[in-house]
């Protein structure tokens, strides 16, 4: 980490750029298929088991607030998205067989 002028800077060790390395990883997955009432807790309960979690949203309807049926887990780890993919993709969850797919973009 540097500091300038009392922004902080994380410096990677990644030898590639940082835009070529964020696109050939992918630790994030989108969930469809969700219930409505399932929210963010639920998600991640379910997805935690297969590795450390960064971020869990539910997509929800800017004016209802009621969730849109679809949300995203983002892992620490590729190796944490791949096993949880394979895991938890056609599985039931609060009832409704959810759809997990990666999030990345395939450039």
């Amino acid at each position: 980490m540097q500091a300038i002028n009392g922004m902080i800077r994380v410096l990677h060790k990644n030898s590639l750029p940082r835009s070529l390395w964020a696109r050939n990883s992918c630790s994030k997955l989108f969930v469809g298929g969700l219930s409505y009432d399932t929210n963010e807790t639920v998600l991640k309960n379910a997805f935690e088991k297969y590795g450390e979690i960064i971020e869990v949203r539910v997509i929800a309807h800017h004016v209802s607030g009621k969730s849109r049926g679809y949300g995203f887990v983002r892992f620490t780890s590729d190796a944490s998205a791949k096993v949880a993919f394979k895991e938890m993709h056609s599985k039931v969850l609060d009832g409704r067989k959810i759809r997990v797919e990666f999030a990345c973009k395939n450039s």
